[in-house]
């Protein structure tokens, strides 16, 4: 089992998914380009350069197939992969994915990549985490640790993560239909940027799919609430084995 983090954040973020599925999965994390300990991406990245570092990861580590778990951009580098190595996707989980935002998203998430790249990642980090908790909830310890991990994130290699991120869902738009391993896509009901409506479509688009909406959560689901997400994961990957 692979799993690919979300734009901002680093391979840790999983402690909860690697402690759970260690025990019948060999769980590999690494941090995606920019972030971490792994290279910055080049200046005009894009998400093949990203579909080709987690190839490399498998080529590395001499695996030939795996379960491929990604989250947020992570999701949509997994898709891509997905699409374009359908063999060595055993299967796909897609949580809270972002795809093909209207003309509003794309602008919003324009306006942040521009603050990341003029005034680094401090000035958007509050914003961030109000996207991701409720108010109420910025104080939680796992939003203590999400901030660290954000506010001591390489600006140059988070800024050109994110502008890959602003663009990369519409390199999956019309292609689903390619995706030929099974996909569960799951979305959390109170995310406004990856919404359950966009995992819904993503589900109806790819032949073998399925759209799972987790009521009253949000984008960080997979850490804030690991055991309903990985109860949904697991069932979903024993329904594959013959």
């Amino acid at each position: 089992m692979v799993l690919v983090h979300g734009v901002g954040l680093r391979g840790e973020v999983w402690e909860p998914q690697v402690t759970d599925f260690a025990s019948d999965h060999q769980v590999i994390v690494y941090d995606t380009l920019g972030h971490g300990s792994s290279d910055l991406p080049p200046p005009a990245a894009s998400l093949q350069d990203y579909v080709a570092q987690l190839e490399g990861v498998l080529d590395a580590l001499d695996i030939g197939a795996a379960v491929v778990v990604g989250h947020s951009m992570g999701a949509i580098i997994a898709t891509a992969f997905a699409i374009e190595h359908p063999a060595r996707v055993k299967a796909l989980a897609a949580l809270c994915p972002v795809y093909d935002r209207d003309a509003a998203s794309r602008e919003a998430a324009q306006a942040r990549a521009r603050t990341l790249a003029e005034c680094g990642p401090a000035q958007s980090v509050e914003p961030t985490l109000r996207r991701w908790f409720a108010e109420d909830a910025a104080e939680r310890d796992e939003a203590r640790t999400l901030r660290g991990w954000l506010t001591s994130a390489d600006p140059v290699g988070y800024a050109r993560a994110y502008a890959v991120f602003v663009v990369a869902d519409r390199a999956i738009v019309g292609r689903l239909g390619g995706l030929r391993v099974p996909a569960l896509f799951l979305a959390a009901s109170d995310d406004p940027n990856s919404t359950p409506q966009m995992a819904r479509r993503m589900a109806a688009e790819a032949p073998r799919g399925r759209a799972v909406v987790l009521p009253e959560a949000r984008h960080m689901v997979p850490f804030l609430s690991p055991a309903r997400v990985n109860a949904e994961i697991r069932a979903f990957i024993e329904e594959q084995s013959p």
